[in-house]
């Protein structure tokens, strides 16, 4: 019988087989590569595509911010016109005001009483002037009640004749300037 040695077939086998793996293992390895690369770059690809709808989007909302400042800067510029509307609309109702408080002024004051000074705060006079008695005073005051367009007369301070040495009473009044409802005649 003949004896055949197997042993180099075996170790060129092995050999075979050992680089048979390792080329299949590069193979494996240059695959995965590619396939990590090819993730990467679908995985960069989404990235910038939603990079790119994020920068729209503020882009967006940049020019909304804009038209919102614009509508708020459109609204106090509104508001402002119309205040502005609304006191030139009362100073056009009250434009009469001061010819009928005038008058009313001239109307209501008796003989022997003399103005001296007319002041106004807002509704309010302070009326400051010389009488000949208290009596012309207190008629000065009961004309100012009856009048339309003056009321609650309130007497500050009265100064007798004796006290001023000038023979004429000294008196500071306040009374309050009236808005008569536009039913009333006159």
């Amino acid at each position: 019988m003949t004896r055949i040695n197997l042993l180099p077939w075996r170790e060129t086998e092995r050999k075979r087989r050992q680089r048979d793996f390792g080329m299949t293992l590069v193979g494996m390895l240059v695959f995965g590569v590619l396939i990590g690369i090819l993730v990467h770059w679908q995985i960069e690809n989404l990235i910038s595509y939603q990079e790119r709808r994020n920068h729209f989007l503020e882009g967006e909302i940049a020019q909304l911010d804009r038209k919102i400042r614009d509508i708020r800067d459109l609204e106090k510029t509104k508001a402002g016109i119309l205040a502005r509307m609304r006191i030139i609309q009362q100073l056009q109702e009250s434009r009469p005001e001061i010819v009928h408080l005038f008058d009313e002024l001239v109307n209501t004051l008796p003989d022997g009483v003399y103005l001296t000074s007319i002041k106004q705060k807002e509704r309010t006079l302070l009326l400051e002037g010389r009488a000949q008695s208290n009596a012309r005073v207190s008629a000065y005051m009961r004309n100012i009640e009856a009048s339309r367009w003056l009321g609650k007369p309130r007497l500050l301070v009265i100064e007798n004749k004796q006290v001023t040495g000038t023979g004429l009473s000294h008196f500071k009044l306040e009374a309050k300037q009236i808005r008569p409802h536009p039913a009333d005649p006159g």
